[in-house]
């Protein structure tokens, strides 16, 4: 078998056969045989639909493979909100023509329920419409402004990034499993808890690992690759008994240098990191055995100096000139280093969170004239400190509540539209947000505020 499978190729019964095992939960595996009929039937269903553009909202991988493929099968567009809260779906349902999801959403829109069918397959061979050569996923992350920021991902360069992954790492997946505690809704978890183990042959969990002792209790008869994020293995228990991981890969941020040796003494495995976007995709990765271990470019990616920035070019691009990066790096004898980031959009907990977004809802709240969010770090955590400017009548009613109350309402009213890491947890009631004289935002003073 050649290896890697580009997406188009993944249901072709001449490439692998029936009974592969493409996902586990438990005891239930699901075959490759068994993914063709339910993709077969929500075609069925799809092509029923007038809509062309259908969000996928799935933490199950196997259903996410389920409407990722059957949605391209019959023509339409994928497009991946990046969540399923259905008040938000709701606000930005203009993104989408309608919904596909594992449980029933609060969504008024059109809405397709996928479920995987119990009965084994009547035959193998399911005619499915071809996917076409230039077809699309379309990705939306938080922009610099706070609006929902479209990615347009061709389906020709998934593939390319899965090749390159199977280049670069393809002697140690072989012969392993794929679990993760990353949701397939972002694109790092789109490119290695489905597109990775889908290309390359490896079965994969189709639910989510929350806590580690679901990871400490994986069958010991089999390999795995471990995909996961910096927040998961900062929660680690060394005194659970140790699952056969064989690799583990983190994206989304930086893992503090001490639990990096704590996860490789429990899992005897050294962190492989990734370092990419949803705008550019994997650009370095580094296996960090010591804290000054710099990153490395994957092959054909390379990075042009332009006075204090970076362009990125890559083959994973849609534009040939490449991109700005919103990192500041460092080039170094062995590779680089980040330094820093440009722009408005910071990482907790390894989520982009979007400054401006979080000002902006602050403000659609009433009696707020005005906000300013900086990153705050405590105790080795961050999280986000707002500075309001009030009207009179709101700043005395958080005078007379003693301002928790009004804390908890406004954070009450920003948890259906803001990931929780977004949500505030500093608040700061101020006269006015602090400006120089070419008015712009003082955030080193703002800061000052939550000193």
């Amino acid at each position: 078998m050649n290896y890697p499978l580009p997406l188009a190729q993944w249901l072709n019964p001449a490439r692998r056969p029936d009974d592969t095992v493409v996902a586990w939960l438990g005891d239930r595996h699901w075959t490759l045989g068994e993914l063709r009929r339910d993709v077969s039937v929500q075609v069925q269903a799809l092509q029923a639909q007038p809509g062309e553009r259908w969000a996928l909202c799935f933490e199950d991988s196997y259903l996410f493979i389920v409407a990722l493929l059957a949605s391209l099968h019959a023509g339409k567009v994928p497009v991946i909100p990046g969540h399923c809260r259905a008040s938000l779906l709701t606000e930005q349902q203009e993104l989408f023509d309608g919904v596909m999801s594992e449980t029933t959403l609060q969504w008024e829109g059109p809405h397709l329920a996928v479920t995987a069918t119990p009965a084994p397959p009547t035959h193998s061979d399911i005619p499915l419409p071809p996917i076409a050569a230039d077809s699309y996923v379309e990705l939306f992350t938080s922009g610099s402004t706070g609006q929902p920021k479209q990615i347009i991902k061709p389906v020709a360069l998934l593939d390319e990034e899965a090749r390159m992954l199977h280049t670069r790492f393809g002697p140690r997946l072989e012969g392993c499993r794929v679990v993760a505690s990353v949701v397939p809704q972002h694109l790092y978890g789109l490119t290695f808890r489905i597109f990775l183990p889908m290309a390359c042959g490896m079965p994969l969990h189709a639910s989510m690992l929350y806590y580690a002792e679901q990871l400490s209790a994986l069958a010991p008869q089999h390999r795995y690759i471990f995909i996961s994020s910096p927040a998961f293995l900062k929660r680690l228990d060394a005194k659970l008994t140790p699952p056969p991981v064989e690799m583990i890969l983190s994206a989304g941020g930086i893992l503090p240098w001490k639990e990096v040796k704590e996860t490789q003494s429990w899992l005897k495995v050294w962190l492989d990191e990734i370092y990419g976007s949803t705008e550019t995709g994997i650009m370095a990765w580094r296996q960090r055995v010591d804290n000054s271990t710099s990153w490395q470019l994957f092959p054909e990616v390379t990075l042009r100096a332009e006075g204090e920035e970076w362009r990125l070019l890559s083959p994973l691009l849609n534009d040939p000139e490449g991109m700005l990066l919103d990192d500041q790096l460092e080039l170094v004898d062995d590779g680089f280093r980040l330094v820093g980031r440009r722009g408005r959009i910071v990482k907790i907990e390894e989520k982009r969170v979007s400054l401006s977004e979080i000002e902006r809802r602050l403000m659609a709240l009433e009696g707020i004239v005005d906000a300013a969010a900086v990153p705050v770090s405590r105790g080795g955590r961050q999280g986000i400190g707002v500075a309001l400017v009030l009207t009179e009548q709101a700043r005395q009613q958080w005078r007379e509540s003693g301002g928790k109350a009004q804390e908890q309402a406004w954070r009450r009213a920003l948890m259906p539209v803001l990931e929780s890491v977004a949500v505030p947890r500093y608040w700061r009631v101020i006269d006015e947000i602090p400006v120089n004289t070419l008015n712009k935002r003082i955030y080193a003073q703002l800061q000052e505020l939550f000193s």
